[in-house]
């Protein structure tokens, strides 16, 4: 068994697929319609056959709460690694990100913290643990 999409809420989608793919640098895998419907997702341009975020949009009640409340709070909606954070946190910033944490040394690991501009804040991991 493997894990082969995940999500998080949006509230652009348009605006998701620009940052995700610009300045995260991900690669779009599908975007399709059916009525009012967008289903949208992108994986890792290192794995583009690996697993997939879908950019939901969040005008499902429940998901926009739980989106709100993780933001509010501060808690990352995603997490995504990085075998060079220093690289990736400049590579980001020179393409617009906003970070809310700069690349910060922690237990086992280095982090920096973003903001999607779509609603989410998003943590960068560089293990270090050996």
């Amino acid at each position: 068994m493997k894990i082969k999409l995940t999500n998080v809420y949006v509230d652009d989608q348009d605006k998701a697929l620009r940052f995700y793919t610009e300045v995260l640098g991900f690669v779009k895998k599908a975007d399709f319609s059916n009525g009012p419907f967008r289903w949208l997702t992108v994986a890792s341009a290192e794995e583009p056959e690996g697993t997939e975020l879908q950019l939901a949009r969040n005008d499902n009640p429940a998901g926009k709460a739980y989106q709100q409340a993780l933001f509010q709070q501060n808690q990352p909606a995603a997490n995504f690694y990085s075998s060079d954070l220093q690289a990736d946190y400049e590579r980001m910033k020179a393409r617009g990100a906003e970070f809310t944490m700069p690349p910060t040394d922690v237990t086992a690991s280095k982090i920096a913290i973003l903001n999607d501009t779509c609603g989410n804040l998003i943590q960068i991991t560089q293990l270090t643990r050996g």
